[in-house]
C-alpha cells in the first residue's frame, strides 16, 4: 500500500525529579545533602531511510512516545536519562505541525537526522542548594515538562523529472520502457494509483529519476479525482515531461489536453507551471500520415513558446533516445540542487513559551527607547537567526506570544519607536 500523507503525536520524554535527602552513616553526624538528580527526558528525533518509500507505518501507530528520565536517588545518584525515539522516514518526507500546517523541517537534501523535541532537562537534587545558611535544603528541582505536537507528515518523492499527462496517454508505458519501473498498465482511465518512481540509465552519462504521476483530469487543482492527491510529487521536479497523446486515439484534441493540464498545474502550484517543460507527443505509431497530423499543430502551438516536442511511440521506442538525451541535457543545464521547502515553525518556540525565566520590558527615558531584556529574551535569541526572514518571523511570534508586545504597548509605545533587544535595535510598527 503506498501511503503519502499521516497524522501522528509526539512526546518527548519528560525530565527526571531531583531528590531530597541526607546522609545518614555512622559516625557522620549531620552528613548534608546527598539528593541526586532527574535523569534528562528522551528526545523525538526523525532520520531518513533510503530503503523506505510510502508513510504506511505511520497509518498504523500514530502515538509515540520517548522515554521520561528516571528521578534522582539517595547517595548522590543520578536518574537514568529517559530512552530517545527514533522515527525512521522515506528521504522527501515533510515534516508540518498539524493545527497550521507550517513547515518545521524538509527531511531533504543535508537533513538526514533531526532532534525535533528534546526531553525535559532533568530536575536537580537537594545537594545543590545548600548554602552557609541553608545547611539542610529540603528542597529539590522537579524535572522539566515533556514538549508534544501533532504532526502531519507528507511525502514530495524526489525525482529529476516529472511526467504528467491526462488519462490514458500511455505515461506508464513510457516509464516502463525507459527506466526499471513496472508500472500496471492497462487501456482505462486512472491505472497508475500510485506514483511510481524508475530510473534511466543512459550510456557514457549520468542517469536521473522520472516519477509517473496520476493521470490528471480537468478540477483537479480542485481536489476533484485522483490528480490532486499525488501533484505535491512533482514540487521538486526539476524538469517536467508533459505526455500527449497526438494521435489522439479517444477522440481529443492535443493542444486543447496539453492547455488542460498546464491550467490544472498552475491552479494548484503557479511554481510548477514555470518549470522547464517539454512535450512528448506520443502513439506515433498509429498515425499513418505525419505531415497531415496534429503533430504540426502541437509544434505551431508551443515550439514558438519554447517549449520544445519530440514525437515518440512508447510502444516501439521510436523517439524516445532523443528525448531522453534532451532532458538530461536540461537537467545538466539546471544543476544538481534539490529543492528543500524552507521552515515555517519553529518547535523551540514550545520550550520557549513554557520558560519560568523572568525579563523586564522598560522604558529608558534617557536614550528614549523601550529596552527588553532577560534570561529569557536572552535564550530566544541563542536559538533564532535573525538575518533570515524565517527566523525574523519566529523572533515576532516570540514576542506577541510571550506578551512583550502587550507590555510595550501599556507602557504606550507608539509607530516608529525605538525597541533595543540585547544589542538589536527594532523600529516598532504595529
Amino acid at each position: 500500500m503506498f501511503a503519502d500523507r499521516a497524522k501522528i503525536y509526539v512526546r518527548s520524554g519528560k525530565g527526571g525529579d531531583g531528590h531530597v535527602s541526607f546522609r545518614h552513616e555512622k559516625f557522620v553526624p549531620a552528613g548534608g545533602p546527598d539528593g541526586g538528580d532527574g535523569g534528562k527526558g528522551g528526545d523525538v528525533i526523525f532520520v531518513v531511510d533510503e530503503g523506505l518509500n510510502t508513510l504506511v507505518d505511520f497509518r498504523n501507530i500514530r502515538k509515540y512516545k520517548a522515554g521520561d528520565g528516571e528521578p534522582g536517588g539517595k547517595k548522590n545518584c543520578r536518574g537514568k536519562n529517559g530512552k530517545n525515539i527514533v522515527l525512521k522516514v522515506p528521504p522527501g518526507t515533510i515534516i508540518k505541525e498539524a493545527d497550521s500546517g507550517q513547515i518545521i523541517i524538509d527531511m531533504s537534501g543535508d537533513n538526514r537526522e533531526v532532534v525535533l523535541l528534546k526531553g525535559g532537562r532533568g530536575g536537580c537534587g537537594n545537594q545543590h542548594y545548600a548554602t552557609s545558611t541553608m545547611q539542610a535544603p529540603m528542597y529539590a528541582q522537579p524535572g522539566r515538562p515533556a514538549k508534544e505536537l501533532n504532526l502531519l507528515l507528507e511525502l514530495k518523492v524526489i525525482a529529476d523529472v516529472g511526467l504528467v499527462g491526462l488519462p490514458n496517454v500511455g505515461k506508464s508505458t513510457f516509464l516502463a520502457r525507459v527506466t526499471n519501473a513496472k508500472p500496471k498498465i492497462a487501456n482505462y482511465h486512472f491505472t497508475t494509483l500510485n506514483p511510481n518512481l524508475g530510473v534511466v540509465d543512459l550510456d557514457e552519462t549520468k542517469g536521473f529519476v522520472i516519477a509517473d504521476i496520476p493521470g490528471l483530469i480537468e478540477g483537479a487543482s480542485e481536489g476533484i479525482g485522483l490528480g490532486h492527491e499525488f501533484l505535491r510529487h512533482i514540487e521538486r521536479t526539476k524538469v517536467i515531461v508533459h505526455i500527449v497523446d497526438a494521435a489522439g486515439t479517444e477522440g481529443r484534441d492535443p493542444v486543447a489536453d496539453i492547455h488542460a493540464v498546464n491550467k490544472e498545474l498552475y491552479a494548484y502550484n503557479p511554481e510548477i507551471a514555470r518549470k522547464p517543460q517539454v512535450i512528448a507527443a506520443n502513439k506515433i505509431d498509429v498515425i499513418f500520415d505525419r505531415e497531415e497530423s496534429s503533430l504540426n499543430a502541437i509544434r505551431q502551438e508551443f515550439e514558438p513558446k519554447g517549449i520544445p516536442v519530440y514525437p515518440i511511440s512508447a510502444v516501439s521506442g521510436e523517439g524516445v533516445r532523443e528525448l531522453l538525451y534532451h532532458v538530461h541535457a536540461m537537467l545538466e543545464e539546471l544543476g544538481e540542487e534539490i529543492t528543500v521547502f524552507e521552515p515555517e515553525y519553529n518547535p523551540d518556540l514550545l520550550l520557549l513559551q513554557d520558560m519560568d525565566e523572568p525579563y523586564t520590558v522598560e522604558y529608558d527615558a534617557e536614550n528614549d527607547e523601550y529596552v527588553v531584556e532577560g534570561p529569557k529574551i536572552e535564550k530566544m535569541l541563542g536559538y533564532t537567526n535573525l538575518e533570515s526572514e524565517k527566523g525574523f518571523s519566529f523572533f515576532q511570534s516570540f514576542l506577541k506570544s510571550s506578551g512583550i508586545l502587550e507590555k510595550l504597548e501599556a507602557l504606550g509605545i507608539e509607530d516608529g519607536d525605538t525597541v533595543r533587544i540585547y544589542g538589536h535595535s527594532f523600529d516598532y510598527y504595529k
